[in-house]
């Protein structure tokens, strides 16, 4: 997985990451900045998930998206 991508387009693809994970603020988003184990953080400090199914989660999401 080329995380990169998102890291470096992080100002584009935080509105995806939001679509998709509702309760994670604008704040989060700023903290996170596009750094993968920061999304898994706060994903799950807002939804209480393991962090195993919020890994698969990710791992979802980024391989759905139109790169």
């Amino acid at each position: 997985m080329d995380w990169n991508r998102v890291e470096g387009s992080w100002k584009q693809v935080k509105g995806a990451v939001k679509a998709n994970w509702g309760k994670l603020t604008d704040d989060d988003l700023d903290v996170i900045n596009g750094r993968r184990e920061q999304l898994e953080g706060k994903l799950q400090e807002r939804y209480g998930f393991a962090r195993d199914q919020i890994r698969k989660d990710v791992d979802s999401w980024y391989n759905a998206q139109k790169w």
